[in-house]
């Protein structure tokens, strides 16, 4: 069973920097997928060791859906097993702390994973505050971001 609030404390403890136990992905073209899979492992999501699942060993023994945006979201929508994150696509309304935003800041792909760490009131983009690496942030306002677009994954484990 996900634990929202783990995977939020998770993302608060380390938002600022790099858990040694992971490679840090800045340098290889940015942190934020890796640094949300780990805070959905931190929730209690059991890693799925098979070959097109959802784990990390290392940085040469990892899935690309572990550390790759579209990989993470494409994985865990498809996902129907009892390990790995399961999801579904949503509309704002119907988000939860311990959710994900997936942002497109440059075309034609998205390219940036956010975990929600906190609402106020009903979902919107004034209400909800995102954790993330790469640029990190803690509690960052999601309307203070500039995107494209914008897709929402709910976590269902």
């Amino acid at each position: 069973m996900y634990d929202r609030l783990s995977a939020t404390m998770y993302a608060k403890k380390w938002w600022n920097k790099r858990n040694p136990k992971f490679y840090n992905f800045d340098e290889l073209g940015g942190d934020c997928t890796n640094f949300v899979s780990q805070c959905l492992y931190a929730g209690g999501v059991q890693m799925d060791f098979s070959p097109l699942g959802w784990y990390y060993n290392s940085l040469n023994s990892r899935s690309p859906a572990f550390s790759g945006v579209e990989q993470l979201f494409n994985y865990s929508v498809s996902n129907k097993k009892d390990v790995g994150p399961r999801g579904k696509p949503v509309t704002i309304d119907e988000l939860e702390i311990g959710d994900i935003v997936q942002l497109c800041q440059r075309k034609p792909v998205f390219n940036h994973c956010l975990l929600i760490t906190k609402i106020e009131k009903t979902p919107t983009l004034e209400t909800i505050f995102v954790t993330c690496h790469t640029n990190d942030v803690h509690n960052k306002l999601l309307a203070d971001y500039f995107f494209t677009k914008i897709r929402f994954l709910k976590i269902l484990n």
